[in-house]
């Protein structure tokens, strides 16, 4: 890949000279250890907006009604431990490339040897009448997630909008827990822009089955309220839907700003190369925020996994320590009973094989290319295919398609010829 923007003239490190990190999310956090963890010996500062110490993400969504909501990353002392100097609800506020310097929101300086930019992405929010109601939330920090458990608690009905991963997830918690759930999504089916038009089909049957009722094809143009709260949701085609509460989930912005303002090239996210470099010298980019090869693509691709591929990747470069290899990219998501495990992506495949029983849960769904190399893999309480899949994909194996469908053939078989 090549960076583009400004020019790209050194991107060595010292190993003795600070290394900051601005957002303490899994990718930052995660990174601060992997750089001790190599053995650098210089001072590692982590910034963060938020107050609380670097916590688990995926239960906001999975498990936000349990009671371990809030699980830290690393257990009370390690950074003291490490000796990194955490400083969250400190927020950044500009980067001086020329100084290498960054100014936070108090006013205070910090000089860095080498600079990693890990600030995450934002909810998307609606441009509609009624959408600052109260009652309208969006999901994306722990705050919020005791917002969301708020509200299911109270009862009543709520409506998601838009059916992604984040939002089948919460519909399903919340389903698990009684309360009425409508998914309203604007495109013809469920996961239009991640999943096949297959696995979008089970997951909406089983979400159904289970009561969740699932809208596709419709429009939202505006949220009902009464008192300053919500209290519906209006569709384009004249039809309301009362609620109590409405989570909006429609995608996420990148947190580019700040790389952005000073000279850093971004598109749609912060540009960087297979080692997480941006196009400034000394500056790192890792995360939700950052736009990467993948899988021979260019993309932002938003999962714990990529995030952790990036910053062991970033913690050997500054450490001088040799590169990990490349992973395939993949990601998982918890609904109901179903573990749901994908590897790939499926936007290159041509031709599918299913093998497994969708009716008792536990299938997988193959995708190949036009020269039966598997691409893609989406399963579901089938550990085994994942993992089948997922050496095939970094391998570029050629699968025979009728092997792959034979439930009685063992996958390591399907090997063409």
């Amino acid at each position: 890949m090549t960076i583009t923007g400004s020019a790209v003239s050194d991107f060595s490190t010292d190993t003795d000279s600070p290394v900051v990190i601005i957002g303490a999310g899994h990718a930052g956090a995660n990174l601060a250890a992997l750089v001790r963890q190599e053995g650098f010996t210089g001072d590692v500062i982590l910034l963060g907006d938020e107050v609380h110490d670097p916590y688990h993400r995926p239960p906001l969504s999975k498990k936000f009604m349990g009671d371990s909501l809030e699980q830290p990353l690393r257990g009370q002392g390690f950074y003291d431990e490490m000796k990194i100097d955490t400083r969250f609800g400190s927020r950044a506020a500009r980067i001086l490339p020329s100084e290498r310097a960054v100014e936070t929101a108090d006013g205070s300086r910090i000089e860095y040897g080498t600079l990693v930019i890990a600030t995450g992405s934002r909810p998307r929010r609606l441009n509609l009448p009624g959408a600052d109601a109260e009652g309208v939330m969006t999901l994306r920090t722990l705050d919020d997630a005791r917002t969301l458990r708020s509200a299911v608690q109270r009862g009543g009905r709520l409506v998601i909008i838009g059916g992604g991963y984040i939002g089948l997830e919460v519909a399903a918690e919340a389903r698990v827990h009684d309360l009425a759930v409508s998914v309203l999504e604007r495109e013809e089916r469920v996961l239009a822009r991640v999943a096949s038009h297959e696995f979008s089909t089970l997951l909406t049957d089983h979400h159904r089955v289970r009561g969740t009722d699932i809208l596709t094809g419709v429009d939202v143009v505006g949220l009902a309220t009464d008192g300053g709260a919500v209290i519906g949701v209006e569709l384009a085609d004249g039809t309301s839907i009362p609620c109590d509460a409405v989570l909006v989930g429609v995608g996420a912005i990148p947190n580019d700003e700040l790389a952005a303002d000073c000279g850093i090239n971004c598109a749609d996210g912060i540009v960087v190369d297979e080692n997480g470099r941006t196009s400034v010298p000394h500056v790192f980019a890792v995360g939700d925020a950052t736009r990467r090869p993948v899988g021979g693509d260019t993309m932002r691709f938003e999962s714990i996994p990529s995030a952790m591929e990036q910053a062991k990747r970033v913690a050997a470069c500054i450490a001088g320590t040799p590169l990990p290899g490349a992973e395939v990219p993949w990601f998982w998501s918890d609904q109901f009973d179903l573990k749901l495990k994908i590897a790939g992506l499926v936007h290159h495949g041509v031709s599918v094989c299913r093998r497994g029983d969708a009716g008792a849960a536990k299938f997988g769904i193959f995708h190949l290319d036009d020269h039966n190399r598997l691409v893609a893999v989406e399963t579901a309480n089938a550990p085994s295919f994942f993992m089948a899949g997922k050496k095939f994909i970094a391998s570029s194996a050629v699968l025979d398609p009728q092997r792959i469908a034979d439930p009685d053939t063992d996958l390591r078989s399907c090997l063409a010829g």
